[in-house]
């Protein structure tokens, strides 16, 4: 009896440490899945960096205001550039295509992520008055950076989470995600530093970002320069679905 405990505690032992180890060497895997290039009937902008080069849509050019939108993990800025057109038709609106995602160059990181959505913003900041920042899911942690770096309008924040790190540990609560981790994303972090004035929109049904991982998140910012909507029955990926989701937006960020 003995033996055969012992056996069965090795056993899972070894499947935990096995199972911690394709979490740690697909990682990447699991944040990023790259879109393909595909035409989008908008301007393409390249910005350079380094070796590499980011593909920027450019819808409705000329206007005096603009929004940086930065997508999800998953999100492909061709295929979501009309109807974001429709939406915003006062405001130009730059659609940046991750390193590796469309027509960009390279391989999407945390850290290149955040150098491309600066540049973005550095390249297009003397064209208008004023610059909007939106990011949905994994786009929230780099709209969020952009946010905290720069001078910002509105900042609008969907789907949102407070770390990768926190996301990750709510799933895989048996191990220690903050040491397995690269990535970490950590909006609730940078909190402190952003002056912009702030709309979370969150899906009554996400099953992707657990809401305490959201919830934290809210809690963290100055309840004078924030505003929350939470869409009811919508789930993580439809939440655009609802006429209610882009109303906010124009709303908050107004006509331009």
């Amino acid at each position: 009896m003995k033996s055969t405990l012992i056996s069965m505690g090795m056993g899972l032992l070894f499947m935990y440490v096995a199972f911690g180890m394709y979490l740690y060497l697909n990682q990447h895997q699991f944040l990023y899945f790259p879109t393909p290039d595909t035409s989008s009937g908008y301007p393409n902008m390249a910005l350079q960096n380094g070796t590499q080069s980011t593909n920027v849509i450019v819808i409705n050019e000329g206007h005096k205001n603009a929004i940086l939108y930065f997508g999800g993990n998953a999100e492909s800025m061709a295929g979501s550039a009309a109807y974001i057109a429709k939406q915003f038709p006062h405001l130009t609106v730059y659609l940046l295509d991750y390193r590796g995602y469309g027509k960009s160059t390279g391989i999407a990181s945390e850290e290149a992520l955040y150098k491309d959505a600066l540049t973005l913003y550095d390249t297009v900041s003397s064209k208008h008055e004023r610059i909007s920042v939106g990011g949905r899911s994994l786009g929230s942690g780099i709209a969020t950076y952009v946010a905290a770096h720069k001078e910002v309008y509105r900042l609008v924040l969907i789907t949102p989470f407070d770390s990768v790190v926190n996301v990750a540990q709510s799933i895989y609560p048996l191990y220690p995600v903050s040491l397995l981790l690269k990535e970490r994303y950590d909006s609730l972090s940078r909190i402190n530093s952003i002056k912009a004035e702030t709309l979370i929109i969150f899906a009554q049904n996400d099953k992707v970002i657990p809401k305490e991982n959201t919830q934290r998140l809210i809690d963290a910012f100055d309840k004078h320069a924030l505003k929350v909507i939470r869409i009811q029955n919508r789930g993580h990926h439809d939440i655009s679905s609802d006429e209610k989701y882009y109303k906010s937006v124009q709303e908050f960020i107004g006509e331009g």
